[in-house]
C-alpha cells in the first residue's frame, strides 16, 4: 500500500468513524430517551403524531445533507457491498443472507433497526441523485413502520415501568 491510499484509506475510516459515531448517537438519544419521554408526556396518538414529525424532518434533512456532501459518511455503499460476500467470516455469510433476501424483507429490518434514512439510502437505484417516486414510496413507508414501531415500543416500555414502579410502591 502507497503513501498516498493508506492516507486516503485512514481518512476514509475517519470519516466513517465521526458519520457512524454522530448517526448512532442521535440515533440512540432520538428512540431510547426522546421517544419515550414525548410518548410519556403526550400519550401514544400525540405523542406517536409529535414523534413521527420529527423523525420525518430529521430523516430528510439527513437525506438532504447525505445527497448535498456527495459522502457516503455512514457506510451504506460498503453495506450493499456485503450482499456478495465471498470471505470466512460467519457474520459476513449471515449479513449477505439477510440483504439478499426479498426487498420487502430488508425493508422491513432496516426500518425496524435503523430509520428511514437509512432505508431509503440503502434500498434506492444509485447514490447521491435525489429521490424519485420510489425512493419516496420507501421514505414514507419506512417512515410509517419505524414510528408504529417505536411508538408501540416506548409506549409498552413505558407500561412495563409505571406496573413495575406500583408494584414495588405497594409491595
Amino acid at each position: 500500500m502507497n503513501l498516498t491510499s493508506l492516507i486516503a484509506s485512514k481518512g476514509r475510516l475517519a470519516e466513517l468513524a465521526v458519520g457512524l459515531t454522530a448517526t448512532n448517537f442521535i440515533g440512540y438519544a432520538f428512540d431510547y430517551l426522546l421517544y419515550p419521554f414525548v410518548i410519556y408526556q403526550f400519550g401514544i396518538l400525540t405523542g406517536g403524531t409529535i414523534m413521527a414529525a420529527a423523525s420525518f424532518t430529521a430523516c430528510i434533512t439527513g437525506m438532504k445533507f447525505y445527497d448535498w456532501s456527495k459522502r457516503d459518511w455512514i457506510g451504506i455503499e460498503a453495506i450493499k457491498e456485503i450482499k456478495t460476500y465471498k470471505g470466512t467470516r460467519r457474520i459476513g455469510h449471515v449479513t449477505s443472507w439477510v440483504l439478499t433476501k426479498s426487498e420487502p424483507v430488508v425493508f422491513l429490518f432496516l426500518s425496524i433497526k435503523f430509520d428511514p434514512f437509512v432505508t431509503t439510502a440503502y434500498m434506492r437505484h444509485g447514490k447521491f441523485n435525489g429521490m424519485n417516486r420510489r425512493d419516496w414510496t420507501i421514505f414514507m413507508g419506512s417512515l410509517l413502520v419505524s414510528n408504529v414501531y417505536w411508538t408501540i415500543a416506548s409506549y409498552m416500555g413505558i407500561s412495563v415501568v409505571e406496573a413495575a414502579w406500583k408494584a414495588i410502591v405497594k409491595g
